[in-house]
Order: C-alpha cells, then sequence, then structure tokens
C-alpha cells in the first residue's frame, strides 16, 4: 500500500513495567509477530484500553489518503478524496520521526535499527531488523494507526 511504512501484529508481552508515571498513559511492550520487531508505544489508556496479552494490527503510514497521496499532514476526513485508512482503526495519533539509531559495533553497518517517534508526547520506540525500518527518515510526519484484534 502506497505511502504506509511498517505494518506487522503485535502481541503485548508486558504494560508499565518501570511503574506507571501518568493516570491517562500506558507504556506497552510488544512483539511482532512477523517480522520480530520490538516495540514500546506509549498511548492514552482512558481513550483505548489495552491489556497484557492483547494482540493489535499496527501500521505506521505517512499519509491518511487510501490512495497514497500526501495529506499534508492535516487530517480532515471530509476532503478526503476515495476515504480515509483511519476509518478502517481505533486508535490513531499522528506524530514525527525525532530519532534513528543503529546497533553500530565494530565499525560495520547495523542490521538493527531503531525508530524513535513522538505523538505529541506520547513516544514510541520501534526496533529490529534494519531492512524493515528502510523507509523512516528523521523529521519524518507520520500516523500510527491501531486495532484490536478478536481472538
Amino acid at each position: 500500500m502506497a505511502g504506509v511504512l511498517f505494518e506487522d501484529i503485535f502481541n503485548v508481552k508486558d504494560i508499565d513495567p518501570d511503574g506507571k508515571k501518568f493516570d491517562r498513559v500506558i507504556r506497552l511492550h510488544c512483539e511482532s509477530e512477523s517480522f520480530k520487531m520490538d516495540l514500546i508505544l506509549d498511548i492514552n489508556s482512558w481513550l483505548y484500553p489495552m491489556e497484557l496479552g492483547d494482540k493489535f494490527r499496527l501500521v505506521l503510514a505517512t499519509t491518511l489518503r487510501e490512495d497514497g497521496y500526501p495529506d499534508g499532514g492535516d487530517w480532515n476526513a471530509a476532503e478526503m478524496e476515495g476515504g480515509s485508512r483511519a476509518n478502517s482503526f481505533e486508535y490513531v495519533m499522528s506524530g514525527k520521526v525525532y530519532r534513528i539509531e543503529g546497533d553500530e559495533a565494530n565499525n560495520e553497518p547495523s542490521s538493527r535499527l531503531s525508530a524513535y517517534v513522538s505523538f505529541g508526547g506520547l513516544l514510541m520506540r520501534l526496533q529490529g531488523d534494519a531492512n524493515n525500518l528502510h523507509g523512516f527518515e528523521i523529521d519524518q510526519h507520520m500516523y500510527l494507526l491501531m486495532k484490536k484484534l478478536a481472538f
């Protein structure tokens, strides 16, 4: 799909392992099924409660437009020609990539990368094989879309 940087199914392995810091925010520690990526993600738990063992579909995209054309970072459902990706999801955040780092040991190119994104102060770290993060760039605008999966 045009405009999609990453997509996978994640399992919630731990919640707030370092203790709860904020009333309305939880920190999820998750692992993806297909690509074995590690995800640490802050979400608003009042808007979107999650529990240990939950599975969800995660999509990271540069646009909400189904046709893949840039939306300029301004989401207006009424102006979306051809529909919005957000319509198929339960929880959506808008943010910006602020750091990308690798495991550069012995001055060799890294095979693992970590991408850090801030969604208005709610943070995400997606870590794993560099091939799965090749489209990520510093200061890149992106959307995070989530939907819980039924068992």
